[in-house]
């Protein structure tokens, strides 16, 4: 047994994490691509037949639950020292290290906001926040895919209307107005037009184009690099834009398009499906109707965009659910829409167990989640109260578990054994943390006591 409460309380009291921590592991028998000295460690059963996958050993319970996890499963693994102390101190080469692994990884996102060691005697913010934006620089990152119900979104990445370069950040001292350089790469944007095409083509579901053409120079570009990748295509596109944007932005489209390989476009003249282009704002509502009418649909949006259409894929059942009681009761039934929610076929819960899937324009891809109240709900654990008096319920770290298993199954295409074992080990995981939630370390110690470990 690995003492998960002595690893959370030496991150909480500043201690030597790392020592902690690399006594768990041995040195891994790879390094991250251009980073010879990266510090990348390795663990769980390495049989040569199972691909293994990296980890991010981030902060709290993402740091926590996922040595709990994988030490529960016993695959085989890396795992990248990221936590918030470390990276800041090492000036964020390890998000490098990270994002050069040659494998399918898992990152987690903490808190940004986190306050660190300076070095001499105080505290400082974190440098790079989160580490997202930078992460995905370093890694080649393009989009991120989001399924959830019926609707997928394929998020461009970064294509943020904002800079992530701090130096070009102004503020006017005559009316407060905020500037800052907008930031659009190009060739990202026509990587992740590839792939929404390519899952149009292969899925059958309707491709929805989220994008403000009319209104934003980058999305008018960004309009005429998908109006060149349906050249020579079988797609039909219903909903129009008003104006073409390769007509109306060619040359700057063309100057990107010749930064793409030459062979960029092959195959494509076989793919088709139907493509409708909306103005982003009109998505949200698009994107209500295809929930309620479970009509499969693909998005394809900007990163800001993008941000706010998964938020509303995420939050949005919730409400559903609650006005459609409030109908029941006004016409006196005494149904219950938790129960009817699921007859009728709806498969969304409350947004946390929606997947995220970072692509790579080299690489395998970068399965990603968010541990939101994780920092708060540890910090209960330390203090010997995790369920708050009864009032709060104990972390669940069945998410660590889904994201594992999709990660592997994801890294070992084809391999009924592989998933056999995780589709057993969450079923097992649902029975240990069945009715009533075990604390956190007393689920570690029946989650151990009840799944035997890969290849053993």
């Amino acid at each position: 047994m690995i003492d998960l409460m002595k690893i959370a309380r030496t991150e909480a009291d500043g201690g030597d994490l790392f020592g902690e921590l690399e006594a768990l592991f041995q040195p891994a028998d790879v390094k991250p691509d251009g980073y010879p000295d990266a510090v990348i460690w390795q663990g769980g059963n390495h049989d040569g037949k199972t691909k293994p996958v990296a980890h991010s050993l981030t902060d709290a319970y993402a740091l926590v639950g996922t040595i709990g996890a994988i030490d529960v499963l016993g695959l085989p693994y890396y795992a990248v020292p990221m936590w918030s102390q470390y990276r800041h101190d090492h000036k964020l080469e390890p998000l490098s290290w990270f994002g050069n692994m040659p494998v399918t990884s898992i990152k987690w996102s903490t808190a940004g906001d986190a306050y660190v060691n300076d070095g001499k005697g105080g505290k400082v913010v974190v440098m790079g926040k989160s580490g997202n934006a930078p992460l995905r620089t370093q890694a080649g990152v393009f989009c991120n895919v989001r399924p959830y119900g019926p609707i997928t979104a394929v998020r461009c990445m970064p294509c943020l209307p904002y800079s992530q370069d701090r130096a070009k950040f102004t503020v006017s001292p005559e009316t407060g107005i905020i500037h800052s350089e907008m930031n659009t790469p190009g060739v990202q944007m026509a990587y992740a037009n590839r792939l929404f095409l390519q899952m149009v083509h292969e899925s059958g579901k309707i491709g929805r184009v989220a994008m403000k053409p009319t209104q934003a120079m980058e999305d008018g570009i960004n309009a005429g690099i998908h109006s060149w990748m349906l050249q020579g295509t079988k797609f039909e596109v219903g909903r129009k834009y008003a104006v073409d944007g390769y007509v109306e932005h060619k040359e700057a489209v063309d100057a990107i398009v010749k930064l793409l390989p030459a062979d960029f476009k092959d195959g494509m003249e076989n793919w088709g499906g139907r493509i409708e282009q909306h103005i982003s704002d009109t998505n949200y509502g698009i994107l209500l109707w295809d929930l309620i009418e479970q009509q499969d649909s693909i998005v394809l949006a900007t990163d800001l965009d993008g941000d706010r259409l998964t938020d509303l894929m995420a939050d949005v059942s919730d409400p559903l659910r609650a006005f459609a009681d409030r109908v029941l009761k006004h016409t006196g039934s005494d149904k219950s829409m938790r129960t009817l929610w699921n007859e009728m076929g709806y498969t969304t819960g409350n947004g946390r167990d929606m997947t995220s899937v970072m692509h790579r324009m080299s690489g395998p891809p970068i399965h990603e989640q968010t541990l939101g109240s994780a920092d708060a709900m540890l910090l209960r654990l330390l203090d010997g109260d995790e369920s708050m008096g009864g009032t709060k319920q104990p972390y669940d770290p069945r998410i660590h578990f889904v994201l594992i298993r999709d990660a592997y199954i994801d890294a070992n295409p084809g391999n009924a054994e592989v998933k056999k074992y995780l589709d057993d080990a969450l079923a097992t995981f649902d029975t240990v943390y069945g009715d009533k939630r075990p604390g956190f370390l007393e689920g570690y110690k029946a989650l151990k006591a009840a799944i035997k470990p890969w290849g053993v």
